[in-house]
């Protein structure tokens, strides 16, 4: 077993111990495993769902190769993806499906990315970044030296007030873990964090939540969510106290705030008492916004906002990011999508192996520039680092 599941890995191209627990695996190597048991099975049908949403892109190529050699060996692949360009790099057919129903299915070669996505949400999509312009206020929040052995190492930035800056670099670079640290569920070693000026305490998430920070984590359904309970109990779950009268949450009062929220985030579903696992993944991201921005916090840490979620929702999540923004908020982004970053972005921060490598204002953050110095080929970091 141990032998076979090595071969698997090889020809995936990783290196993975397979005497490993999964449990402990980043979500990119868990994606790995998965697609190593599905091919465990020497199927004739495989269907890949969102396969590559988090993986880099070297390691989303490496994927299309696996395809193309099954493909090429007579197996039949059904490849789901958001990523258009993947779609075009592998497939020969396609078809587009909106609100549960098949619009169009079409050979891919005689149409382009255009018109899928006028396909895909029904309406021309002409502004996928509504970013919109803003004085950046006071330092919300300032990192100073923020390091966890083994996994980053001195990482110091600001983030202020109206502002959205993200952090890119290729998966495994460690930006997740930095915001993990910051929020506090994750322990570091040295450095400090400070919220509106005050210091805050380390590995405390209440203490972040109190003083105004929310998470919406990496992975919605496992860290973000509890899936077999209702939109509305999803919705005010962290704010439960401020619903109940002598210990008791008031049902009203929790249905009021989601049924607020719902109509604020165009919410899709079924009634606020429909349990959040039978609902989109787009419509679950939603819910996930909706639960820490009822929290009203001063600043709101974003890991991959738009994972595996359709191009019509992305343009309403990046129209939430920018009107919270407009408002004030201050806006921490982690994105594996480079055009999400470059569009949406006040400033870059570009990390790799743990290390932050350049920080990059808007008008001077290019495609060519961030992926250089995520890739090592330069570091633009020095006294912007911390601006």
């Amino acid at each position: 077993m141990r032998r076979d599941a090595a071969v698997l890995f090889g020809q995936l191209g990783v290196d993975l111990d397979p005497d490993r627990p999964a449990r402990g695996l980043s979500i990119a190597d868990q994606q790995i495993v998965e697609i190593a048991k599905a091919l465990s099975t020497d199927a004739r049908v495989i269907v890949m769902d969102e396969p590559t949403a988090a993986l880099s892109a070297s390691e989303s190529e490496r994927l299309l190769d696996v395809a193309r050699r099954l493909r090429d060996g007579g197996a039949a692949v059904v490849f789901v993806s958001h990523r258009l360009d993947e779609v075009f790099a592998l497939c020969d057919r396609l078809t587009v499906m909106r609100d549960g129903a098949t619009v169009r299915t079409c050979p891919v070669a005689g149409t382009d990315a255009g018109e899928v996505v006028r396909w895909m949400v029904g309406r021309e999509l002409t502004d996928l970044f509504p970013k919109t312009g803003t004085t950046p206020g006071d330092v919300v929040l300032r990192v100073r030296g923020l390091t966890t052995d083994g996994v980053f190492d001195d990482v110091s930035f600001d983030v202020r007030a109206g502002e959205i800056v993200a952090f890119a670099g290729l998966v495994g670079s460690g930006r997740s873990e930095v915001v993990r640290a910051v929020f506090g569920i994750d322990r570091y070693d040295s450095g400090s964090v400070e919220v509106l000026g005050s210091p805050l305490p380390p590995a405390d998430p209440r203490a972040a939540l109190a003083r105004g920070v929310a998470l919406v984590p990496e992975d919605r359904r496992q860290q973000g969510l509890f899936m077999p309970a209702s939109v509305a109990r999803n919705t005010a779950v962290v704010v439960l106290s401020r619903l109940a009268r002598r210990g008791v949450v008031r049902e009203r009062a929790e249905r009021e705030l989601a049924a607020h929220w719902a109509q604020r985030l165009q919410l899709r579903h079924g009634g606020l008492d429909q349990p959040v696992e039978r609902l989109s993944g787009g419509n679950q991201q939603k819910v996930v916004l909706a639960k820490w921005l009822a929290t009203d916090p001063r600043l709101l840490v974003v890991d991959e906002p738009t994972r595996g979620i359709d191009v019509g929702t992305k343009a309403e999540v990046h129209r939430l990011l920018s009107e919270q923004a407009g408002r004030g908020l201050a806006v921490l982004m982690v994105s594996s999508e480079l055009p999400e970053v470059l569009g949406m972005a006040d400033r870059v921060l570009v990390m790799r192996e743990g290390r932050l490598m350049a920080t990059l204002d808007r008008g001077e953050a290019t495609q060519e520039r961030v992926m250089l110095a995520a890739t090592g080929q330069a570091s633009v970091a020095g006294e912007g680092s911390a601006a």
